[in-house]
C-alpha cells in the first residue's frame, strides 16, 4: 500500500455490543472497498478480522485486529485503518487499543435488539476520548428489524446530536436505502450491487428527517446559520460540510444502516464515512511532556518530532515481539534510532510492517496519522511512547479497565508450576487488564482478570501456546488468629541423650493486643532466665506464631511478655530455649480463647440508580456492610461497603450480571475483623485440605 498523507488517513475504531454484526459489517466494508476478494463470515470461521484459535473457536471477537484499505470517494482517495474491536465485555481491552489509535468510533447497532449495554458504553467511552461517532444499524435484512424504532433509541439515549443521514424503507419484499444528503434513493440485487431507483412516496416522513439534518447543520456551522433562517434550502456540499464539522466537533453523530450479509447499503456507510468522519489531520495537536518535563503540542506532521504509541502487544511465536504503534507526530523509518521515552531507555529498531489482520508485509515508513507494527522490541509494553533519540516526547499512558476477578492456576501435570509461571507472565505483557502473582501466603498462584471467559482465555492460549495444561479454582482466603484473653503458661523442654543434654523453660504471659506483628518484651528478675537467652526465646516465638492452633493461620494481635524461668549451666542452650517457647506459645494459644478472623475489604460499586437495591442486597446476603452511597461521574451511584473477601469470589459475574453489564467496582484489603464461630468449622475443613496438598 502507498504512502498516505495524513489528510488522507482516517483511523476508525469498530465497537459495539456483542452479537451486533461489528465483524460482519467490517468484512462487507472491505469487500465493497476491493481490499478483499471475498466475503468472510464468522460462523465459517473466514472472517478477516477473527483468525485466531480462540476466535475461531468461540465465533466471537476475542481481540482487536487492524485492517487496512483505501477508497476514492469524489475524486479523494483515502486510506482507512479499521480495529475491529471485541463487543464482550471479558475482552475490554480490545476496545481500549482500539481508541488509542483512532480519531472515529463507528458502533454497530442491532436493527433487532437496538441500543444495547454495549452501544451505551462504546458512545460513552467515544465521547469520554473525545473521539468523534457514527451509528451503523445493522440486520436491516431480518425480520422485525425496526429502524425507526431503533433511531428513537438512539436519540432517548444520547440526545439530539443523533441525525439520521441513511434511512430505509420497504417497496413490498424489498428493502429500498435514501440518502438523505443527496436524496437519492437506491435498492440492491442479491448481489449486492445498488441501483438508483425513483424516491417512494413516504409521506412528510423523509421531510421531516431532511428539516431536521438541516436544522442539526445550520446549529454545527455559523456561515449557514442564516441561509437555514432565511428559509434557503442547503446544497448537497453544504450539508456535507455542515455536518463534517459537526461531527468534529461532536454536535452530530451521523446514523446510517444496512445489511452487511447482503451487502445492503453498504456503499453508503463507506461514502459517509470517508465524508463525514475526520482524517488523523483534523485531530487536535497530541499534547505530550518533552524532556524538560513542559507540555508541547505535537501536530500530526511527517516531517515533524516522533512521537508514537505503543496500543497492543502480542509476543508471536514465529516472529517474536510485535508492538503495534499509532504515530502521532514525524515518520518512523528503519534508521530511526528509537528511544522508549515511558521507560527512559533506548531500543533497538526492528522490522517495520503493515498489517492487515493475520497478515504482514514489510513497509520502508510509517508516517504521522498512520498505523503500523515494529517487530522484536522485547522490552516495550502497551502504552509506550517511542520517540527519537535526543528528541524527547512523552505520551499520556492510558488507564485500562481495573481487573476484578481472581482465580488461582494449579497445573494438572506437578512441576509445572514454573511453566505456568513464565507463561502467564509473557501473557499478561500483552493484556495491561491481566495480572498474576504468587500469594506469599496461601503460595498459590493467582490469576486476576475482567471475568471468567477473560481467564478462560488465558488458560487455554497457555496450553496452545507453552503446552502447559492448567485448570482454574476459587483461590483460597488467608485467615488470621488471635487469642482473646490474657493467660499465663509453662514451656519446659528437657531432652537427656547421654552428655549434654537439652534444658530450657520459661514462663510467658500471653495477651491480646492491636499490633499486626508480635510484641515481645521480657519481666525477668534475678537472672531465671539469662539475657543471652532472650534473642532465643523471641525467635522461637516469631516462628511459632507463623501457624496458628485452630486452622494453621498466621496469628496476629499477640502480646509475648517472658516473665520467668530456669536454666541448666551445662545443658541450656538457644536452641533449648527457643523450643521451650515454641511450647509455651501452643500451651498459651489453647488457653487463651482462640478465634479466627477473617479478611475484610472496602467495595466501591458503581451502576445506575435503578440497580443500587439489587447490588446493596446482594452485599448484605454476602455479609457486607454497607457504609454510605454517593453521586458519581457519567450520573452513576457509588455505593461503598465493607464485604468479607471469601465472599467477593464470584461477585464480578453476580454484579454484571445483575447490572447488564452497566456495573463496577473496585475493591481493597483494608483489616481483619472476628469470623462468624457458626463458620469456623468449614473453614477449618477447608484449611486440612488445602495444607494437606503440601502446598
Amino acid at each position: 500500500m502507498k504512502n498516505y498523507r495524513p489528510e488522507q488517513i482516517k483511523n476508525v475504531a469498530v465497537l459495539g455490543h456483542g452479537n451486533a454484526g461489528k465483524t460482519t459489517l467490517v468484512e462487507a466494508l472491505l469487500w465493497k472497498a476491493g481490499a478483499s476478494d471475498r466475503l468472510g463470515r464468522v460462523d465459517d470461521g473466514t472472517s478477516l478480522s477473527d483468525y485466531s484459535d480462540e476466535e475461531l473457536s468461540r465465533k466471537t471477537s476475542v481481540f482487536s485486529s487492524v485492517l487496512p484499505f483505501s477508497c476514492a470517494v469524489e475524486e479523494e482517495e483515502y486510506k482507512f485503518n479499521l480495529i475491529d474491536a471485541p463487543g464482550l465485555f471479558d475482552y475490554e481491552m480490545g476496545q481500549y487499543e482500539a481508541l488509542m489509535a483512532c480519531e472515529s468510533v463507528l458502533i454497530a447497532v442491532s436493527g433487532k435488539s437496538g441500543v444495547s449495554v454495549g452501544t451505551e458504553k462504546a458512545y460513552k467511552m467515544a465521547v469520554k476520548n473525545q473521539k468523534s461517532s457514527i451509528f451503523f444499524v445493522s440486520k436491516m435484512d431480518r425480520p422485525h428489524a425496526d429502524f425507526y424504532k431503533v433511531l428513537e433509541e438512539l436519540k432517548t439515549h444520547f440526545g439530539p446530536s443523533v441525525c439520521p443521514v441513511v434511512v430505509p424503507y420497504k417497496d413490498g419484499e424489498k428493502n429500498g436505502y435514501i440518502d438523505l444528503i443527496s436524496g437519492q434513493a437506491y435498492q440492491y440485487d442479491d448481489k449486492g450491487a445498488p441501483s438508483k431507483v425513483p424516491m417512494p412516496d413516504l409521506e412528510h416522513r423523509v421531510d421531516g428527517l431532511r428539516e431536521a439534518m438541516s436544522e442539526a447543520v445550520a446549529e454545527a456551522d455559523e456561515e449557514l446559520f442564516e441561509k437555514f433562517f432565511s428559509g434557503e434550502e442547503f446544497t448537497e456540499k453544504e450539508l456535507i460540510r455542515g455536518i463534517k464539522k459537526g461531527v468534529k466537533a461532536g454536535s452530530i453523530t451521523p446514523v446510517v444502516c444496512g445489511s452487511a450479509l447482503m451487502m445492503e447499503g453498504i456503499d453508503l456507510a463507506l461514502e459517509m464515512m470517508a465524508e463525514l468522519l475526520p482524517t488523523a489531520a483534523d485531530a487536535a495537536p497530541t499534547a505530550a511532556e518533552n524532556e524538560a518535563g513542559d507540555l508541547a503540542e505535537l501536530p500530526c506532521d511527517p516531517a515533524g518530532d516522533l512521537a508514537a504509541l505503543v496500543f497492543k502487544t502480542v509476543n508471536d511465536p514465529f516472529v517474536g515481539r510485535l508492538s503495534f504503534v499509532k504515530v502521532f507526530s514525524g515518520t518512523l523509518l528503519p534508521e530511526t534510532k528509537l528511544y522508549n521515552a515511558t521507560q527512559q531507555k533506548g531500543e533497538k529498531m526492528g522490522k517495520m510492517v503493515s498489517l492487515f489482520g493475520k497478515k504482514q508485509s514489510e513497509v520502508k515508513a510509517i508516517a504521522a496519522g498512520d498505523i503500523g507494527a515494529v517487530t522484536k522490541l522485547s522490552g516495550v509494553l502497551t502504552g509506550d511512547t517511542l520517540c527519537a533519540e535526543g528528541k524527547v516526547y512523552k505520551l499520556d499512558r492510558p488507564a485500562f479497565p481495573t481487573p476484578t476477578l481472581s482465580m488461582a492456576v494449579h497445573p494438572l501435570d506437578k512441576g509445572d508450576e514454573s511453566k505456568i509461571g513464565q507463561g502467564i507472565l509473557r501473557l499478561c505483557e500483552e493484556d495491561p487488564t491481566l495480572h498474576f502473582a504468587t500469594d506469599r501466603e496461601t503460595k498459590e498462584q493467582v490469576l486476576t482478570g475482567l471475568g471468567e471467559q477473560h481467564l478462560d482465555v488465558v488458560i487455554a492460549r497457555l496450553k496452545a501456546r507453552y503446552g502447559v495444561d492448567a485448570k482454574l479454582e476459587v483461590p483460597m482466603v488467608a485467615y488470621r488468629e488471635r487469642i482473646n484473653k490474657k493467660v499465663k503458661v509453662e514451656g519446659k523442654y528437657k531432652k537427656q541423650t547421654g552428655g549434654h543434654g537439652q534444658y530450657g523453660h520459661v514462663w510467658i504471659e500471653f495477651e491480646p493486643c492491636d499490633s499486626e506483628e508480635l510484641v515481645f518484651e521480657e519481666n525477668v528478675f534475678g537472672g531465671a532466665v539469662p539475657r543471652n537467652y532472650f534473642p532465643a526465646v523471641e525467635k522461637g516465638l516469631q516462628e511459632a506464631v507463623r501457624h496458628g492452633v485452630i486452622a494453621g493461620y498466621p496469628v496476629v494481635g499477640l502480646k509475648a511478655t517472658l516473665l520467668d524461668g530456669s536454666y541448666h549451666p551445662v545443658d541450656s542452650s538457644e536452641l533449648a530455649f527457643k523450643t521451650a517457647a515454641s511450647l509455651a506459645y501452643k500451651e498459651g494459644m489453647k488457653q487463651g480463647a482462640p478465634s479466627l478472623l477473617e479478611p475484610i475489604g472496602t467495595l466501591k460499586a458503581y451502576l445506575p440508580e435503578s440497580y443500587t437495591g439489587d447490588i446493596m442486597g446482594e452485599i448484605n446476603k454476602r455479609r457486607g456492610r454497607v457504609l454510605g452511597m454517593n453521586p458519581a461521574e457519567d450520573g452513576l451511584q457509588e455505593i461503598v461497603a465493607d464485604v468479607p473477601m471469601a465472599q467477593m469470589a464470584d461477585f464480578s459475574t453476580v454484579m454484571r450480571s445483575m447490572t447488564q453489564g452497566r456495573g463496577s467496582f473496585t475493591y481493597a484489603f483494608a483489616r481483619y475483623e472476628p469470623l462468624p464461630p457458626q463458620l469456623e468449622e468449614k473453614v477449618v475443613e477447608e484449611a486440612k485440605k488445602f495444607f494437606q496438598k503440601g502446598e
